[in-house]
């Protein structure tokens, strides 16, 4: 699967020493941490170069840092950035974003084998730490996050940044969010899918119209499924059988997952037009879900809705 979860530190895979001990550009990039390795005081994301990363090194050493690669031209990138940011946000300085453009930072971008982006990697007591490639769901961007910090407990890196406009000590707490909400989001933290369904579930119950409750609930039966999936296994399936509907989800959800967005409609849209009328409807409710995965506005969905309707009508 394209979306592996922190653990697996890549040592031989990604080579930083080269920007470990670099002298700082005469005029490094405002955001970027200071020299005694701390977060620049009022900021928590922050774009780094390849004159001034040695600095976000040391700065791991003392919080978890996510390092986001990306592009003015990637799309995918624009779509995850405020995800990203946001997430940051409300986690209230146990991390940092240190934000990379992979155009203006090419030696960046070869040390952590940029292959496509938007790539998103952590660095935890110096090390990198892959977390996963693609513009991925909200709900998965925080499951990836809370394993990203039992990590760096783990390693003993715990520390925090001031947000802005905060006093240094002053601790920062997430907006409040609705009872049953808080009950799925603690889930998802402690990995219980099943749990976090059961609450959005109990939420839409009592307000049909929770949109958010909606949208969390396609989330948590997406990360459901795919936990058990092998994408190999999963691939040669769908390939021995185009019209296996079963198959065909399997993928479906593995490339929605990774961020592969258009290819899990694609394949879903391609699975609809090859079936006869009368088997179409599990595939139509699928693409639908998904789509609330996504998000209704996204550019993505409103094209994958156009095709679906010219394949009703």
């Amino acid at each position: 699967m394209s979306t592996p979860a922190p653990g697996a530190v890549m040592r031989g895979a990604v080579d930083l020493s080269s920007l470990r001990n670099r002298p700082a550009a005469d005029q490094p990039a405002s955001p970027a941490p200071s020299p005694d390795g701390q977060a620049p005081a009022s900021r928590l994301v922050f774009d780094v170069t390849d004159a001034d990363f040695g600095q976000v090194l040391e700065l791991s050493k003392t919080v978890p840092v996510v390092v986001d690669l990306w592009a003015d031209w990637c799309g995918p990138c624009k779509q995850l950035s405020p995800v990203l940011e946001k997430v940051i946000t409300e986690l209230g300085g146990r991390l940092v974003l240190a934000k990379v453009d992979v155009d203006a930072n090419p030696q960046l971008a070869q040390s952590f084998r940029a292959q496509s982006i938007p790539l998103v990697v952590a660095l935890v007591a110096g090390q990198p730490v892959q977390l996963f490639t693609g513009a991925v769901p909200e709900v998965q961007v925080r499951e990836v996050f809370t394993q990203l910090l039992q990590l760096a407990a783990q390693h003993g890196v715990t520390g925090t940044v001031p947000m802005e406009g905060a006093p240094a000590d002053a601790e920062q707490q997430a907006p409040a969010l609705p009872p049953l909400h808080q009950a799925a989001f603690d889930a998802i933290e402690a990995g219980d899918y099943s749990a976090a369904a059961t609450a959005y579930e109990q939420a839409l119950t009592e307000n049909p119209r929770d949109e958010d409750a909606k949208a969390g609930l396609a989330q948590v039966q997406l990360l459901a499924r795919v936990q058990r999936l092998d994408l190999a296994e999963a691939r040669a399936a769908a390939a021995a059988g185009p019209t296996d509907i079963a198959a065909q989800f399997d993928v479906a959800d593995l490339d929605l997952a990774g961020g592969h967005v258009d290819d899990a409609f694609a394949r879903l849209l391609d699975l609809f037009a090859a079936l006869p009328a009368d088997e179409r409807a599990p595939v139509r409710e699928r693409l639908l879900e998904l789509f609330g995965v996504v998000g209704d506005a996204d550019s993505r969905v409103i094209r994958a809705r156009g095709r679906l309707a010219s394949l009703l009508f």
